[in-house]
Formats: structure tokens, C-alpha cells, sequence
């Protein structure tokens, strides 16, 4: 399969390389693209080495599939020319996110509703991708009615530049191009993406929208604060769940365990609960610090963990593409 990679050189590019040959997804052409000035420059896939190209070339490539991970204006630009061509485009960008016309898939949860016809796919935001892939059977079971979640996110969400800028500030340097307008480093930021009119950031509405979508239910009323933190490699979340059903605290765990996904950490007698040094480096969410809400009724506490470079973008992405396959829908 003719693979191309918009992003190559990037943080989440480099990552889904390494996902794509973990996984060993049928790569017999790889085409790794990124910015003009990256033209020419060499990266390793598999113990090989392959020439970035332009965006151009890897158009009248007419690959198989794309995976982007290149910022929504370049995905708005190029993804519809790949999709013209006939490839499969699975977009890392909040580019096409909302776009009523397009799916936005976890395939643990919505991979079953992807179509021939479908040629430019969304990948969600990595917090939601991580909260919803929790909630996914305790949502069949007990239906979910208002989530109320607080993240805290690793600064490799942000790229390369907020990770330069911890690295800097925790060397005793102030940050050369520093990514953000405060220190991070001893420092906590309630500020992911630009703010919007009704006083939430992007980030926190991206929750919001993408969780409706996602479950293909408006009826779930959530809200979200999302928080930078200095750490690297692996996002956070404390998650508030009320649903419609009463619960029973060991179904929760049993259902948990049986959740695709999942892993169930939750031994707190012992000091064992979820944590982003844990996540790294793996595609699992890792759910603990399970108890009930004892200030209302069917309200269940969780925290939530995930490596937000893997499930939370370059993994999730190639299990479409794998679920894809799977169905037909590529050859």
C-alpha cells in the first residue's frame, strides 16, 4: 500500500512513522511530506531511508492513503486534492472536525459508520479521544447525561517549540521562541488554544462539539477545563460523569476491563492509579481513581490517562486506516 505522510518531520509525524511500522501496516511506498524547506531532507522508516517530498509530488503519487498531521490551513488546502485523486485522507487537524459532511472517528466507538464514499476522515481532538474511549461501554450501559472534565496536558500536545521551552526553562534559560505567553516549566497554564467569545478556550469547546459527534448524541451536556502542564509525553483528566442509569461501582470496573482500549489501574491501597510517566510509549487509556460522586446521585469519578501522541493522534489515526482495510474500504 502507497502511504504518504503529511508531517513527516514533526512531532506527531515522527510518531505515527513509528506507529505505522509497530503495527506493521502494509506500507510498500512510503512518501513522507512536509514543508518546502524540508524537501530533500532524509528520515528512517523501517531501516530505510526515504526523501521528504513536496506536497505536489506526493499528489501525483495518487497514495493509497494519507495520514496529516500538517496544521488545519494546510489540511483545508491539500487533503480535498489528495481526495480528488482518489485518496483516503485521515486529517490530525481540527480542519474538518465539525464539518457536518464528514465523520470524525474513534474506531473503537464509530469506525463501523465509515463508507466507500468516505475520503476525508477526521481524527478527534487527543483529550476527547481519550475520555470518550473510557466512557465508550459505560455510555451503552448506563447512558451518559453531563460530563464535567478538567485536563492537564502534556506540553508535546503544543509540538516541538513547547517542548524546547520546558526543556529551556528547566536548564535555568529563559526560552528562546517560547511557545507560550508564560513560563511553563513550575508552572501550570489554564489556557490551550485562543480564547473564544463565551470566555472557554478552543480546546474546551472541541470537547464539547467532539463528544456530541462522536456518540452521535446532542443530548450530552459537557464542560471542560483544559490545562498545560510541564510535563512531557502523556495527558491527564479528571472526569465528572453523570448518566441517565443507577451504576454499580464493580460493573463499572468489570466493564472497564472489557472496554477495547482500556486499562484498568485502580489499586489505590497500594498507591496504583494512572499516571502520564505510565502512558508513555503506549496506546492503552489508563483508567483509576475510580468512586462515586457522593453529592448526587449516578455520578461516577474517574481519571483518565493516555499518551496524547499515540491514541490521542498518530495511533488512532492508522486504526482507521487499519479499520478501513478491514471493511474494503481500502485496497
Amino acid at each position: 500500500m502507497k502511504v504518504a505522510v503529511v508531517g513527516a518531520t514533526g512531532l506527531v509525524g515522527g510518531e505515527m512513522l513509528k506507529v505505522l511500522a509497530e503495527r506493521n501496516f502494509p506500507v510498500t511506498e512510503l512518501l513522507p511530506v512536509a514543508s518546502a524547506k524540508s524537501v530533500g531532507q532524509e528520515i528512517e522508516f523501517q531501516g530505510k531511508k526515504y526523501k521528504v517530498v513536496s506536497m505536489d509530488d506526493a499528489v501525483a503519487a495518487r497514495p493509497d492513503v494519507a495520514i496529516f498531521s500538517a496544521g488545519g490551513t494546510t489540511s483545508k488546502e491539500e487533503a480535498p486534492r489528495f481526495a480528488e485523486v482518489g485518496t483516503v485522507v485521515i486529517d490530525n487537524s481540527s480542519a474538518w472536525r465539525m464539518d457536518p459532511t464528514k465523520k470524525l472517528v474513534v474506531p473503537e466507538i464509530n469506525a463501523k459508520e465509515l463508507t466507500a464514499d468516505d475520503k476525508i476522515i477526521a481524527n478527534p481532538n487527543c483529550s476527547t479521544i481519550q475520555m470518550v474511549v473510557a466512557l465508550n461501554k459505560l455510555h451503552e450501559k448506563y447512558k451518559v447525561q453531563r460530563i464535567v472534565v478538567s485536563t492537564y496536558q502534556s506540553v508535546t500536545g503544543t509540538g516541538k517549540k513547547a517542548v524546547d521551552q520546558l526543556l529551556e526553562e528547566r536548564a535555568g534559560q529563559d526560552a528562546s521562541n517560547p511557545a507560550y505567553p508564560h513560563r511553563i516549566d513550575l508552572n501550570v497554564l489554564p489556557h490551550i488554544d485562543v480564547f473564544e467569545d463565551n470566555g472557554y478556550t478552543k480546546e474546551e469547546m472541541k470537547m464539547v462539539k467532539e463528544t456530541k459527534k462522536i456518540f452521535g448524541d446532542d443530548s450530552i451536556r459537557v464542560t471542560a477545563t483544559t490545562v498545560r502542564i510541564p510535563v512531557m509525553g502523556g495527558h491527564s483528566e479528571s472526569v465528572n460523569v453523570e448518566f441517565a442509569e443507577e451504576f454499580d461501582l464493580d460493573e463499572v470496573r468489570e466493564l472497564l476491563r472489557q472496554t477495547e482500549g482500556v486499562e484498568v489501574v485502580d489499586d489505590v491501597k497500594n498507591n496504583v492509579y494512572p499516571m502520564p510517566k505510565d502512558a508513555h510509549g503506549k496506546d492503552a487509556v489508563l483508567v483509576g481513581r475510580l468512586r462515586r460522586d457522593e453529592t448526587q446521585p449516578r455520578t461516577l469519578n474517574m481519571w483518565v490517562v493516555a499518551d496524547n501522541l499515540r491514541k490521542g493522534a498518530a495511533t488512532n489515526a492508522v486504526q482507521i486506516a487499519e479499520a478501513m482495510m478491514k471493511m474494503g474500504l481500502i485496497r
